[in-house]
């Protein structure tokens, strides 16, 4: 006989997880209320709270994405521009050699 595997959406497990973070209720208790090991429950407390600072990161590295993404077509504009003065100049017969 084959034991099946419990499975815990993401959301089931941040929110057990959170009420873990708050601890108005005891482990035993939120696990005995859920149907989960309190082991479980204190691994994805864990688990969330390793993961908090990198939100904060996440964030920051959006900003530099848009910057750089910026930055990229600024340069691209520069480019034409350049292009389109040299071959104003050329045209213009004021190129110098």
């Amino acid at each position: 006989m084959r034991l099946i595997r419990k499975r815990y959406s993401p959301e089931m497990k941040a929110k057990i997880g959170l009420e873990a973070i708050k601890e108005l209720v005891p482990l035993n208790e939120l696990a005995s209320g859920h149907a989960v090991h309190p082991n479980q429950i204190a691994q994805w407390k864990k688990q969330i709270l390793d993961f908090l600072p990198e939100i904060f990161r996440l964030k920051h590295s959006r900003s530099d994405r848009e910057r750089e993404a910026l930055q990229a077509e600024l340069f691209q504009q520069i480019g034409q521009l350049k292009v389109e003065l040299d071959w104003l100049k050329k045209k213009s017969g004021h190129q110098r050699v």
